[in-house]
């Protein structure tokens, strides 16, 4: 991931602390995007930052630091999640944010790194799984609020809707290289719900009691 350089000119100077911070940041995440994660270089992340390569690595210990860094900073952000009072109305404003999501350049950043070899490094392994829990976990009170409505079965699994939800909208992106837009969220939006009401999603996993003496 350090053969070459990237043809990026060298941004105007960004000072020390939080604001050089943010600038390596920001361009790690925008040459992920542009470039991938294996053509991604510190010598082109410091140029497009403005600063010089050994700032870095006087911050971060590789590359590979640099972008689990990057991309956990990037979506840690808060995530309002839709309560409309219906399933499919806050079911179908998260998937159409999710296709919003991965048009930018931090969602193609994200693509690149999972579908890379970055996958085997296990720091960039564990932001991925992390990043995708997260989203789940802040997501599940809309399927736990239509479930207390009765508009799910009652015993649908938040994190298996979703799953169902988000799936139709990757096949595209990572799979066919189709292009997903609105209509693509809203059709997930119908696969999932109807998953739903057939009871075909997987059953819930209850993780076991601890034995109390």
């Amino acid at each position: 991931m350090e053969s070459a350089g990237s043809p990026s000119r060298r941004a105007p100077a960004v000072g020390r602390g939080n604001r050089m911070r943010a600038a390596v940041l920001e361009a790690a995440v925008a040459e992920l995007g542009e470039t991938g994660y294996a053509a991604l270089t510190v010598d082109g992340v410091a140029r497009r930052a403005g600063v010089h390569k050994t700032t870095i690595y006087r911050n971060w210990a590789d590359s590979d630091a640099l972008v689990a860094d990057a991309l956990a900073g990037h979506f840690a952000a808060e995530i309002p999640v839709p309560d409309t009072g219906a399933v499919e109305s806050d079911l179908r404003a998260l998937a159409r944010s999710l296709v919003a999501t991965m048009a930018t350049l931090a969602g193609r950043a994200l693509l690149a790194t999972v579908l890379s070899d970055a996958v085997r490094v296990p720091r960039l392994a564990e932001v991925k799984r992390a990043l995708f829990d997260d989203r789940f976990r802040r997501a599940e009170p809309v399927v736990t609020r239509a479930v207390e409505r009765g508009e799910l079965p009652a015993d649908t699994d938040p994190a298996e809707l979703l799953k169902a939800l988000a799936a139709p909208i990757y096949f595209r992106l990572v799979f066919t290289g189709e292009p997903a837009d609105e209509a693509t969220a809203d059709g997930a939006v119908r696969v999932a719900l109807a998953a739903a009401h057939a009871r075909a999603l997987p059953a819930p996993r209850h993780r076991p009691r601890p034995d109390v003496h």
